[in-house]
């Protein structure tokens, strides 16, 4: 039973360092994109809102399932 809850800080761990990797790859890649091309920059901001938000949205998701897994 000890096991369980390792894995699933573990898991949370990753998610939420999967997470991070993913959302500053993302914003790096807007501001070069937007200091390439200034006038692109509000498409760009948008864009990359969405896409962090979903990118939280499935770390939330795997920190749910593994905390879930600690009660069962």
């Amino acid at each position: 039973m000890d096991l369980v809850f390792l894995a699933a800080g573990l898991g949370a761990g990753l998610a939420v360092l999967g997470a991070g990797l993913g959302i500053g790859k993302l914003a790096s890649a807007a501001l070069e994109a937007a200091a390439r091309q200034p006038e692109l920059a509000s498409k760009l901001q948008t864009m990359m809102i969405i896409a962090s938000a979903l990118i939280e949205g499935v770390a939330l998701f795997a920190c749910v399932i593994c905390f879930m897994l600690t009660t069962k």
